[in-house]
């Protein structure tokens, strides 16, 4: 009676067989089905609806890897997608195929010319379920090419992301490249990042270059930044956050270098980032004669949405020789000046900002266009010696070659200045 067993046993080894490769065709014969089951899976796991209007193509030896192009996710019932993309591939071994996907444990993804759409992406956060906030295994992690960000005001082109490793128990290291863009600012950048552990609570570290930008400006730096990775229901951020960055202001003429640092809380909350409360910290680098960047120490708050928000009071340390010489009794050069400055408009610098100065006894308030008074540090020797303010001024004792003035009360006004608020 063994003959027969073993005849059986062949006979459920063959069907086995052929059965496996009558799926194996069907399945390579049919790739824009298995594109959308993966999809219905994901999106169902991810409470997202998920659609591909292009070709797709997959693998199953090795390594499983499905490959789908032209995709759209959005929140059902939503016009604006949460994320839109040229193609994705996705790899995962077999046994996140049997869970469905649902054990989180993938091999790796790559999307091509994704686009996320922030307002939307933050909606889908909200709609989320409370859980236990796992964090997927890449194995061999993810890349992102000529990637966009787009929020109200402000948006991110050309990001190019890799991250080697995702592992819940592994440090994760980033490098990501870019250009951010609002309101006639340009802030392209080059950054490394190691977070100790992905999830809340760890060390981060961020450092690499930068540069803002503007038409007859920019800032070249050097950044480093570091503090606690911490996020909640409404955004995420940087606990105790410390940044330091090596930079100048250059113009075609003009290169005046400091050294910037920064610290407070970093949160991104929507489209809003912001540090309150801040603590400002300015020296000047290289010649004191040429660089006209005064030495500050500061408290205040910093907000960028589409809106630059801004407000700082402090010590200017010592007035600058590169600035205009003050007549005396003010003329001491090593006295601190206390300041405060307010500021609420375009990122581009061209509303007006509000600021007092205070030295002694005596005081004086402005309302000035910041980037007009940039244009004007640039062009001083050349062009006018009175800076483009609106200006009152009251000091109760000056010495103007060699009379004695008291009770003085000066006014500057700026017609460009004058009237705007």
């Amino acid at each position: 009676m063994a003959w027969p067993t073993r005849r059986r046993v062949a006979w459920i080894l063959a069907a086995a067989v052929l059965g496996l490769l009558l799926l194996a065709a069907f399945l390579l014969s049919r790739p824009d089905r298995v594109a959308r089951f993966a999809l219905a899976q994901a999106g169902q796991a991810l409470g997202l609806e998920i659609t591909s209007s292009g070709a797709s193509e997959y693998r199953i030896r090795g390594t499983p890897t499905l490959v789908v192009r032209d995709v759209v996710a959005r929140l059902p019932g939503t016009a604006t997608p949460v994320l839109a993309a040229d193609r994705v591939l996705l790899s995962m071994p077999w046994s996140t195929l049997r869970a469905r996907l649902a054990d989180l444990d993938f091999t790796r993804i790559e999307l091509d010319a994704p686009v996320l759409h922030l307002a939307a992406f933050q909606a889908w956060l909200a709609s989320r379920p409370p859980g236990d906030g796992r964090v997927p295994t890449l194995r061999e992690g993810i890349a992102v090419v000529d990637g966009t960000i787009l929020a109200d005001g402000w948006r991110v082109d050309g990001v190019e992301l890799e991250v080697p490793l995702l592992h819940a128990q592994r440090p994760l290291e980033a490098h990501a490249t870019g250009r951010y863009t609002t309101d006639g600012t340009r802030l392209p950048f080059d950054l490394h990042a190691v977070l100790q552990r992905p999830a809340p609570g760890h060390a981060i570290g961020i450092a690499g270059v930068a540069t803002v930008e503007r038409d007859t400006w920019r800032l070249p730096a050097r950044v480093r930044l570091g503090g606690t990775w911490e996020t909640d229901d409404e955004g995420w951020g940087v606990a105790r956050m410390k940044l330091g960055a090596n930079t100048a202001y250059v113009t075609d003429d003009t290169h005046m270098p400091f050294a910037l640092g920064l610290s407070g809380p970093l949160r991104f909350v929507g489209g809003r980032s912001s540090i309150a409360p801040l603590h400002a910290h300015v020296i000047p680098l290289g010649d004191p004669d040429d660089n006209m960047v005064p030495p500050l120490d500061a408290r205040g708050a910093l907000a960028v949405d589409e809106l630059l928000e801004l407000e700082l009071g402090g010590t200017l340390a010592r007035w600058p020789a590169a600035w205009p010489s003050l007549p005396a009794p003010l003329d001491d050069a090593s006295a601190g000046t206390e300041f405060d400055l307010a500021y609420a408009g375009s990122a581009s610098l061209q509303d007006v900002a509000r600021l007092s100065l205070r030295r002694g006894d005596a005081r004086a308030d402005s309302r000035l266009q910041l980037q007009r008074v940039t244009d004007w540090i640039a062009t001083m020797d050349s062009g006018s010696p009175l800076p483009p303010i609106d200006a009152t001024a009251s000091i109760p004792r000056l010495e103007i070659a060699g009379a004695v003035l008291h009770g003085v009360e000066l006014t500057l006004e700026d017609p460009a200045t004058d009237g705007d608020e």
